[in-house]
């Protein structure tokens, strides 16, 4: 017995690699012959059904491969409580074309100021453009880079964080690094050097950076790599954190017992 048209079809579709044009043609094509609409209408609606879920997916899995720690967008992002951020340049800087001229961002500014929230915001937009991207903290970074290389395994990794069209590097500061660290965590710094866009984020101004990488030779070096081609966010000002759980605490004080 030979095989039905439909059954053709779905086998052809499937080695095809079009899930959206197979779970969507028969639907389609009965709406379709109810508006009139000749078949070139019908294949460009199925096309952009499948166009704009194969973009779905692949940013889904560009989210995936960042290894974000939370998805965070500028959108949900409170610029009215850091108004000395520059938010004309946040904004520009969501376009991602910084990235194609690989060019670096830092945010500094004291704990609690939003700066992982902006950088996360600033990756999630260039996953949306179909870039690729990589997040992790400058401590895990550096546990990361002596952890392969005492595996010899050190190549492959630097290799994997080279080739991040845009690579996040979150909380520098906040952890000291011994000599060994310093050095690896520079050699990711220069191994993406006019080749890929680096954001980092830092709690210390660029004059105590030096207290991290234990050397003014390293810090000089890195810094002027760093600074080549970059846009810098300040962003100092009471922790929103704690002023968020003071209102808490405020409002509970406030509220007092219930009636009786």
């Amino acid at each position: 017995m030979t095989d039905t048209p439909q059954v053709l079809l779905a086998h052809h579709l499937k080695a095809l690699k079009l899930p959206t044009f197979l779970r969507e043609y028969d639907k389609l094509a009965r709406q379709c012959a109810a508006e009139g609409v000749d078949h070139v209408g019908y294949l460009l609606r199925l096309a952009e059904l499948e166009l704009i879920e194969r973009e779905r997916r692949m940013v889904e899995r560009r989210i995936k491969e960042a290894r974000f720690p939370a998805v965070k967008s500028l959108d949900s992002f409170d610029f009215l409580a850091f108004p000395s951020l520059n938010k004309a340049l946040v904004l520009e800087l969501a376009r991602s074309e910084y990235i194609a001229r690989r060019e670096n961002v830092i945010a500094v500014g004291n704990s609690g100021t939003g700066k992982t929230h902006v950088v996360l915001g600033l990756g999630l937009a260039a996953c949306q453009k179909g870039l690729s991207v990589g997040f992790i903290t400058a401590a895990a970074l550096v546990h990361e880079l002596i952890e392969a290389r005492d595996q010899k395994r050190l190549l492959r990794l630097q290799r994997q964080f080279a080739g991040y069209k845009l690579l996040i590097i979150d909380e520098l500061g906040y952890v000291p690094f011994s000599q060994t660290g310093a050095e690896l965590l520079f050699e990711v710094f220069s191994q993406r050097y006019e080749r890929g866009s680096t954001v980092v984020t830092s709690n210390l101004p660029f004059d105590e950076w030096t207290g991290v990488f234990a050397s003014e030779r390293l810090t000089g070096a890195l810094l002027d790599r760093l600074t080549h081609h970059v846009h810098i966010l300040e962003m100092n000002g009471d922790s929103y954190r704690l002023k968020q759980s003071k209102r808490r605490q405020h409002g509970t004080r406030s509220a007092g017992p219930p009636d009786k």
